[in-house]
């Protein structure tokens, strides 16, 4: 992103754009960043940091590289620790290059008790780790002192606790809270009261909540409420309560409202005075009491910091009892604070002797320090099947070699990706360089990994992972196997493998992102449920009716869009190659036809033929057409058959919301969307019809030029017009023809023949990351006047690529982590923890929430012959005697059979 320009790279930040919005990216292209401390913390953010497209990064830090850094700094090298080098120094150069858009810098002054802060005021945020509380003090009073006020982070990483302060000033906007996409919701009716009711269409759920505002657009009748921002009161997921509409006109039909986003203040205080009385978040509701003990616990650690200027040595007692005092005299004295521990992962180690946990001089000392050595023994033993070398997979690599999961002299990791890398993959998936574009992901990402820790075994497959492969993923590939880790965005893919790792009695570890939204999920065999005991939920389908003549929002007009992308590029160039790959040559598809022989797809394929341009200008005919066609033809045709004032059986309008009527224009040169339809459109036949053109061919000018000869036929109206709800596609293949047009087709093929005998075409595929290469300018052209025929608010450029794309939105923090907490139950498989202590885990980066749901556990159950009368009753006993367990509730599929709190379900115990 170039900060001066203010131009945004898409083919870059095109997954972070949907996420945060140009504004936001727009602010951060112009800021710049103040990081202090080069440790496993700092160079994690400094990473992310880059990543994401700030405008200048300086890196802090006055320390040389040791052997401990290597446990955590992934930017570091044993080389530097020999040689001895500035972490600063070392790092500097490796985090450049992850963005040539961010100016990094470093820095290794002194930055004390007693040094001038006024070097600060440049920056728009700075953030401490390994900083000294009171240094941690001084610089947030400056930072919140200055107009406006500088963005301050402090933040400490010790082992298996975390705490990060936040102070953003007095008055910070938050312009959207929820990171979530408004919807438009089709009312079935508002009634005539205080307060009106709004009932929503076909009991969609609107997932408003009390307080939230909503605006109305397109109701009939009641009128007055058209164009107006209502604060709602939410009465059931469908409906809900908005002001006085008693005196309002009735309302009639239609309409649609649309979520309201409303900017929030949030008002910071200095770290000063929320060390007297602490606002701590809490992010994992089991442990409610946790975040004020770890924050009086590190307050301690503070002050032993500040008394003996080093942290408590490892396995020391006397450190230890130091510590556990301090912490009893620290006196109870965020949306500023936040702590987060895992304190699960040391708990089963409480009996280890102390010896385990002392440093031994390795890369591994930071680790060992936590879980001890023969954990750490445990890990550097393991055989690991990672599927997917995405952005997660990137960031799940550099955990196992810093976790040093798989060494080569004990087993290692398999990773699978048969993708190539592009350029939008730099944005996030960071093991990634500019000079990797087009290289295998697993191979380069197994490069890199070797690089951060070069005891590592990785071996790189470029083989999906699917039914077709089972001859190398097979049984005993698996038996060989500890554990599989899944980074995949792909459904089926996550459910054939999920199959595989319970037919194989093996763990598996899955997590995924959606923007600001991420989760993990642990599945071990005969303890857990497994992924496929719960569904997704459905991809919503467009019914074909409402693509073809009813779309009501700008998601049907881009499917649309999509779809003739797929039927005039894809589907009928490739049906047209088929055949001719069948068929040698034309002449003898002529001979047989004319023996009155019928042959499958050959009439399609002559009308191909016949009507196959030759040279640029018949391409720019072709979609001249075709917008005559699809813009103007079309909506008279359906209004012809459904006038305006068509009414059903029942008295009401045909068209009503959500159908709406369309309105056919005339093509219009002057207007750009016009000009970009032809253009895009007559680009893509041109290549697939391997027909070249300049750019001078691209011209208004000469555009203008061909359009002035194209001849538009004169439309007459068809009485056969189909729009049945139910309706499917016809299947043209298979169409019966009258013996006249048999005739025509000869007659089209000999035409054809002694014109020309090129038969081979070249099919596109759509590429929605190419800007080059028109795909995405036909789709938002097409939609966006479709979309105007039909009076829907059009999609701009960027939001037509990410529906029609199917983009995931994401960021690279919300991927960080979720791999970092994939990473934290990896460790529980290996020391074969209890049930209980696993966890899946939820995150809304949006909300600064991070939850967990325990696992449910898996349960095994069988029929009993002739029991007839074995009931609900008898089920819960023969659960509670077999598993120990108390069943809360009984539920199947989505519905619940016995809730202890529901009316009437008590009744339910004595059936069957």
């Amino acid at each position: 992103m170039a900060a001066d320009s203010m131009e945004i790279d898409d083919s870059l930040y095109s997954r972070q754009r949907y996420v945060l919005g140009d504004s936001a990216m727009h602010q951060m292209a112009q800021s710049s960043v103040f990081l202090s401390g080069m440790g496993g913390l700092g160079i994690e953010m400094a990473k992310n940091i880059v990543l994401a497209g700030v405008k200048a990064v300086t890196l802090h830090d006055t320390k040389q590289c040791e052997t401990w850094d290597l446990g955590s700094n992934f930017f570091i090298r044993q080389e530097d620790v020999l040689s001895q080098r500035r972490r600063v120094e070392a790092v500097c150069p490796r985090v450049a290059e992850l963005n040539p858009y961010v100016h990094v810098d470093m820095s290794s002054s002194a930055l004390a008790d007693n040094t001038d802060l006024s070097f600060l005021g440049k920056y728009q945020c700075v953030i401490l780790t390994e900083a000294r509380l009171s240094l941690q003090k001084r610089v947030n009073e400056f930072c919140h002192s200055q107009r406006p006020p500088i963005r301050f982070i402090g933040c400490d990483a010790y082992g298996i606790c975390v705490r990060v302060f936040c102070d953003f000033g007095e008055e910070f906007e938050v312009s959207d809270p929820t990171g979530e996409e408004p919807k438009e919701i089709f009312i079935q009716s508002i009634t005539q009261d205080n307060p009106g009711v709004v009932t929503c269409m076909d009991n969609q759920p609107h997932g408003l909540q009390t307080g939230q505002s909503v605006v109305f657009r397109e109701v009939n009748g009641m009128v007055e409420v058209n164009g107006t921002t209502q604060p709602v009161s939410v009465l059931s997921p469908y409906s809900f309560a908005i002001g006085d509409t008693s005196q309002l006109q009735p309302y009639a039909h239609g309409g649609f409202f649309v979520m309201v986003k409303t900017p929030k203040t949030y008002r910071f205080e200095t770290m000063e005075r929320q060390l007297c009385d602490p606002q701590v978040l809490t992010p994992d509701f089991s442990k409610p009491e946790a975040p004020l003990q770890i924050h009086a616990a590190m307050l301690a650690l503070d002050t032993f910091q500040e008394q003996h200027s080093r942290l408590p040595n490892t396995g020391c007692l006397q450190d230890a009892e130091v510590l556990l005092k301090l912490t009893e005299e620290v006196n109870a004295t965020l949306r500023n604070k936040f702590y987060l521990d895992a304190i699960e992962v040391v708990k089963p180690l409480q009996s280890v002797s102390a010896e385990e946990f002392f440093p031994r001089g390795d890369r591994y000392d930071g680790l060992r320090a936590c879980i001890g050595e023969s954990m750490c023994v445990e890990l550097h033993k393991l055989r690991v099947f990672m599927v997917g070398c995405g952005a997660i997979g990137c960031e799940m690599l550099k955990n196992f070699a810093l976790l040093g999961v798989g060494l080569a002299k004990s087993s290692g990791e398999v990773v699978v990706d048969p993708d190539l890398i592009e350029k939008s993959n730099l944005n996030r998936q960071f093991l990634f360089r500019p000079h990797h574009i087009q290289k295998p992901k697993s191979t380069t990402a197994a490069e890199a990994t070797h690089d951060i820790n070069p005891d590592l075994q990785v071996d790189a497959h470029l083989n999906k992972v699917c039914p077709a492969t089972e001859s190398i993923y097979n049984d005993s590939f698996y038996s060989r196997l500890n554990l599989v880790v899944t980074a995949l965005d792909n459904v089926e893919a996550r459910r054939y493998v999920d199959s595989r790792c319970l037919s194989n009695q093996r763990p598996l570890l899955d997590s995924g992102t959606m923007g600001t939204k991420g989760h993990t999920e642990i599945i071990v065999p005969n303890l857990t449920e497994s992924y496929n005991s719960h569904r997704d939920p459905p991809e919503e389908e467009i019914p074909f009716c409402t693509l073809k003549s009813f779309p009501s929002v700008i998601e049907h007009t881009i499917q649309w869009a999509r779809d003739k992308f797929e039927n005039l590029f894809v589907h009928k160039p490739s049906m047209y190659n088929s055949f001719w790959q069948t068929h040698s040559s034309a002449d003898v598809v002529l001979q047989r036809m004319q023996a009155g022989e019928s042959l499958e797809g050959a009439f399609q394929v002559i009308k191909l033929l016949s009507k196959r341009p030759s040279q640029w200008e018949h391409c720019i005919t072709i979609a001249r057409l075709k917008f005559e066609k699809y813009f103007k033809r079309k909506a008279l045709q359906l209004l012809h058959s459904f006038p305006l004032d068509t009414r059903l059986k029942d008295g009401s309008l045909f068209w009503q919301s959500p159908k709406r009527p369309p309105a056919p224009f005339d093509f219009d040169l002057n207007d750009s969307l016009h000009f970009t339809f032809i253009v895009s459109t007559a680009r893509l036949f041109a290549g697939i019809y391997n027909i070249s053109y300049s750019e001078k061919d691209l011209s208004e000018e000469a555009v203008t030029r061909v359009l002035s000869d194209v001849k538009i036929p004169e439309y007459r109206p068809s009485e056969k017009v189909k729009t049945n709800e139910a309706a499917k596609k016809p299947d043209s293949m298979k169409m019966p023809l009258s013996s006249e047009e048999e005739r025509e087709a000869i007659t089209q093929l000999e035409q054809a023949i002694a014109t020309d005998s090129r038969l081979q075409v070249s099919p596109l595929q759509f590429e929605k990351d190419d800007d080059s290469n028109g795909h995405v300018d036909f789709v938002t052209s097409a939609s966006a006047l479709r979309a105007r025929m039909y009076a829907i608010e059009p999609a701009d450029r960027l939001k037509t690529k990410r529906i029609a794309g199917k983009i995931i939105p994401a960021i690279a923090t919300a991927t960080a982590a979720v791999a970092g907490l994939v990473a934290l139950e990896l460790i529980k498989v290996v020391g074969g923890y209890e049930f209980e202590s696993f966890k899946n885990w939820h995150i809304r980066n949006s909300l600064i929430s991070l939850s967990h749901f325990y696992l449910i556990q898996h349960l095994l159950f069988f029929y009993f012959p002739g029991m007839m009368d074995f009931t609900l009753s008898d089920f819960m006993n023969a659960v509670r005697e077999k598993y120990g367990i108390e069943p809360t509730m009984v539920v199947h599929g989505v519905k619940m059979l016995y809730v202890p709190v529901m009316p009437g379900h008590s009744k339910r115990l004595k059936l069957t």
